[in-house]
């Protein structure tokens, strides 16, 4: 699947702009640490909306959430409740983000500070946040890259790891030199291109539906699913070999939806917030995110159809798929499934290192082209569904149109990475390096230290890339053992006044240990029971943890009460508060309460209604469209219209050069350094 010259033109001037840009805004982005990691904290609260949903807008999640719903439809959007669908940006529209905006810290493991105090269990409940966070970075950042090295072999003529090590590369000196600004300016960017990518993509889709007639004999001979137009997580579905764990939809959606509650409850300590200017634009921000993102699902619905048609015109007899495997693991010995995709690829493109046999029996039973069709045929000898957006790509869409959705698609990918090797590099320099090993270090010293983290950071994500089956392998342990070893202890922190250092640190410690042993020495467990197994253990370690050590001091649970204003277990905290100070609490977080169903109902339907249109499920689409319009209406009744005066209340209480006087060891003079390391005036709005 070689590329035009003009589609190769158009992804050579991408990179060439990311290095201008990156060297442009190399000297805004060291000027101090708010600058690299937080934009200075005056970025407006569109760009910062536009950021948030390009993270979310990554190479890798599109080609498996679009692997979904090829193989289930409109109730592929189900499975992804898991962590693709965004639902934990409600918790964080609401509340948590402007939680974690008052406090005017710089990073989520800076935040235990403000939090625990100053004690060792704070310190350790800093250092251990830190940790857990870099780590889920890497898992994170390592699910990107190998969806990237599979995307990107199907138009390059190299291994999977060779187009990702190429990528990596790439990325991280972009992000190392431009930091947050790079991070935005991109992210903006990359919006442009996937609106138009959107526009091309969709209309041929629609144009294919039309001359066609419709999908439902294409869906039924391709799929063989008869369910696959509904909108309803049945009970019982059947799932090709290795999505096995999905048969029960209707079960697994469950879990999954009280795994988003529970950890949606423990989020929000992303630059984006931190980097906020104000409570009401931590809630614009997230609005305007919930939005976008159903931009991406409607790409991947028109690549889906696209994809149906393809398959049909490819496999009109789907037996040959299973010949074809059964004849690749008969000529190459003892091939395994994590090294599926490299065979594939060295077969692709160095068939003269292969038998004669193998080629010959590939060529005749997949035709003259057969080099590009080998790319959808998995280790079981069924269509991989993981590779349809990248086979569409090729094979159906014009050249240069076809360019600038590489571009879309790798700047996606791009834009993934640098946001979160940002955050774990902030994780790094601030709340390790800084902190702990280096304290009196100046500015150059710190951005130093962030390049050189950043790639270790992405080296060790790159060799954990390879050494997994496929996308959804990691992508489950990542948001469901890592995640729920992490989960209990995030949570706890905000909602029970008896939760201490000690006990986030213990309980965080633990949960991740629990993960990592469950990788390694059960790696095939089904995702229900690695979330089970690793929540428990965080549950149990944070328990134990908090009792067996003494509470954090009265007057920094009441400098963290009075600043953040939260709900929950927060007994006597509460009296502390005048009349009308507590009146007004109770009002504003009843109100975010009560607007959570409503915010819910409003995320799923902006990602479900667009499936439905184009598939041509019109009654299922009226009944999506009026829940829509009620979730709108109570939003705007119980969290819209209480924006302003929920911020001109937040002034009252305290001013953003007020709020950076209680966040951390910073309290005791946390000087700002110049590039050349000389010391200087704090700059209005630093923490």
């Amino acid at each position: 699947m070689t590329m035009h010259p003009l589609d190769i033109a158009i992804i050579v001037f991408y990179m060439l702009l990311l290095v201008v840009i990156a060297t442009y805004l190399k000297k805004r982005a060291t000027n101090s640490m708010d600058d690299y990691f937080l934009g200075g904290r005056q970025m407006p609260w569109w760009t910062l909306g536009v950021t948030g949903m390009a993270a979310w807008l990554d190479m890798t999640g599109t080609m498996i959430i679009t692997a979904f719903l090829f193989m289930l439809g409109p109730r592929g959007l189900f499975v992804e409740f898991r962590g693709g669908a965004g639902l934990v940006l409600i918790f964080c529209m609401l509340w948590l983000g402007k939680w974690h905006r008052r406090s005017g810290c710089m990073t989520g493991a800076e935040w235990m500070i403000f939090r625990f105090g100053k004690d060792n269990g704070a310190h350790a409940a800093r250092l251990l946040s830190a940790v857990s966070m870099v780590i889920f970075t890497a898992g994170i950042l390592a699910y990107s890259f190998i969806g990237a090295g599979l995307f990107l072999s199907t138009f390059l003529p190299f291994q999977p790891w060779v187009c990702t090590l190429i990528l990596v590369i790439i990325t991280t000196l972009y992000t190392v030199q431009s930091g947050f600004y790079g991070v935005v300016v991109t992210d903006i960017f990359q919006m442009l291109l996937v609106v138009i990518g959107v526009v091309c993509v969709t209309v041929m889709a629609v144009i294919k539906v039309r001359d066609h007639g419709g999908i439902a004999d294409v869906v039924f001979e391709v799929t063989g699913n008869s369910q696959w137009f509904s909108s309803v997580p049945n009970f019982q579905t059947t799932m090709p070999k290795g999505y096995e764990q999905y048969n029960a939809l209707f079960s697994i959606t469950m879990f999954y939806l009280l795994k988003t509650i529970v950890q949606g409850l423990g989020v929000g300590g992303e630059p984006k917030y931190f980097g906020a200017r104000n409570d009401r634009e931590c809630g614009l921000l997230s609005f305007l995110q919930g939005w976008l993102m159903s931009i991406r699902w409607v790409l991947m619905i028109a690549f889906v159809i696209l994809g149906l048609f393809l398959v049909k015109d490819w496999f009109p007899d789907q037996a040959v798929l299973s010949q074809a495997s059964t004849l690749i693991k008969s000529q190459v010995r003892d091939v395994k499934e994590t090294e599926w995709a490299g065979v594939i690829s060295n077969i692709v493109n160095h068939k003269q290192a292969y038998p004669v046999e193998l080629i010959s029996g590939l060529e005749s039973m997949l035709g003259p082209d057969w080099s590009s069709k080998l790319y959808l045929i998995n280790f079981e000898g069924e269509i991989n569904a993981e590779r349809i957006m990248p086979s569409v790509l090729a094979s159906c869409i014009p050249i240069g149109i076809r360019g600038l959705l590489l571009v879309a698609l790798l700047a996606a990918a791009m834009s993934t990475i640098n946001a979160f090797l940002n955050m774990a590099t902030g994780f790094f320099t601030r709340d390790i390096y800084q902190a702990y090993l280096r304290p009196k270090a100046h500015n150059k010293e710190l951005i130093l230290a962030s390049y050189g983290f950043g790639v270790v950071l992405v080296s060790l994500s790159f060799i954990m890339a390879y050494t997994s089956k496929n996308i959804n392998d990691i992508w489950g342990w990542i948001t469901m053992s890592l995640g729920g070893g992490m989960i209990v202890p995030f949570a706890l922190r905000l909602y029970w006044w008896r939760f201490n250092g000690y006990g986030f640190a213990i309980g965080t410690f633990f949960g991740m240990i629990a993960s990592l042993v469950q990788r390694l020495v059960w790696p095939a467990w089904p995702e229900t029971h690695q979330f089970i197994f690793t929540i428990a253990i965080g549950l149990i370690a944070s328990v134990i943890g908090t009792y067996l050590t003494k509470p954090t001091d009265p007057e920094v649970l009441k400098n963290y009460y009075h600043k953040i204003r939260p709900f929950g277990l927060w007994a006597k905290l509460k009296e502390t508060l005048s009349v009308q100070e507590r009146a007004r609490t109770e009002s504003e977080n009843r109100n975010d309460l009560i607007s959570l169903p409503f915010a819910f109902f409003w995320q799923v339907t902006i990602l479900l209604l667009p499936l439905q249109l184009l598939i041509g499920s019109y009654k299922d689409f009226v009944i999506t469209f009026v829940i829509l319009v009620l979730s709108l209406v109570g939003l705007y009744v119980f969290w819209y219209q209480k924006l302003d005066s929920l911020d001109r209340e937040a002034e009252r209480i305290t001013d953003d050069a007020d709020i950076g006087k209680h966040c951390g060891d910073e309290a005791e003079g946390d000087e700002e350094f110049d590039s050349a390391g000389n010391k200087g005036p704090r700059r209005s709005g630093q923490s």
